[in-house]
């Protein structure tokens, strides 16, 4: 099953929240950094800016000498630390975020160095997270962008269709990302439900590891956000410590009726 249906039921109360977004960027020409300041005008973000720790390099120096240096040092020995270039420390919990966008600028068909370092870093704790990616590049294709992001976030569920602006288009950010924004249908895999319970006798409610469930029901099924059913169930109590936090979908039936809601499993 690859689609779910949300379903409207009659007399159905719900507590939602709205499940906070990251987004990390790293800008050499500003064109990254306009195209931030664009997206944060247009939905509620965090926003984390990645800087190198030596300052005033000259990455586009002699045909981009310098980074494609350091692109190769990352392709030698990606699983090694030292084959990043130094960053300025960032601190964030990433506990705090269910999606993380990620922007970034393509150094020869490639993710700019730095923000690979970052990456490197912080990707194993973006494990189940939303993953949004936006790059800009003068022409290149940025498949390799998103390969890097790939194997530096191993875990993460990335979200298509990915964002290129060209440099050339920087200019028309606003209608693009407002586009991406619905095409990826952000306002829809931000929102989570932590509570749902009807006016009579149902009630569903998350809690650290366990999923409750009290009313009368014949089955429960859990899928992730891929449609992948990974959980099914006629307890009432369900353990979901093995499951990655994150956003599930969640369908309650018995003979009576049929809720299917979105729930974030811490």
């Amino acid at each position: 099953m690859k689609k779910i249906i949300m379903l409207m039921v009659a007399m159905l109360y719900v507590v939602a929240t709205n499940a906070k977004t990251l987004v990390a960027y790293y800008s050499y020409t500003n064109n990254v950094e306009r195209i931030v300041a664009e997206l944060r005008s247009q939905i509620e973000v965090d926003v984390m800016e990645i800087e190198p720790a030596q300052k005033g390099l000259d990455y586009a120096a002699n045909n981009y000498a310098l980074g494609t240096q350091l692109l190769n040092a990352i392709k030698a020995n990606p699983n090694d630390a030292s084959s990043y270039p130094a960053i300025d420390p960032v601190e964030v919990n990433m506990d705090d975020y269910d999606m993380v966008i990620i922007a970034v600028p393509l150094w020869w068909s490639q993710m700019a160095a730095p923000f690979q370092t970052f990456l490197f870093q912080y990707g194993q704790q973006m494990a189940g997270k939303n993953i949004g990616v936006i790059v800009s590049s003068a022409s290149s294709d940025i498949s390799g962008v998103v390969a890097d992001a790939k194997r530096l976030i191993p875990k993460g569920n990335f979200i298509e269709p990915n964002l290129w602006i060209r440099s050339s288009q920087t200019s028309h950010a606003t209608s693009l990302i407002a586009d991406w924004l619905n095409d990826i249908h952000y306002n829809s895999i931000t929102s989570s439900v932590t509570s749902v319970q009807d006016n009579v006798n149902f009630e569903l409610k998350s809690t650290e590891g366990i999923l409750n469930v009290n009313g009368d029901f014949e089955k429960l099924s859990i899928y992730n956000l891929s449609g992948d059913k990974v959980i099914e169930t006629s307890n009432s109590q369900v353990n979901t410590s093995s499951l990655t936090p994150g956003i599930y979908v969640t369908q309650i039936s018995s003979e009576t009726y049929s809720v299917t809601r979105k729930i974030s499993i811490r």
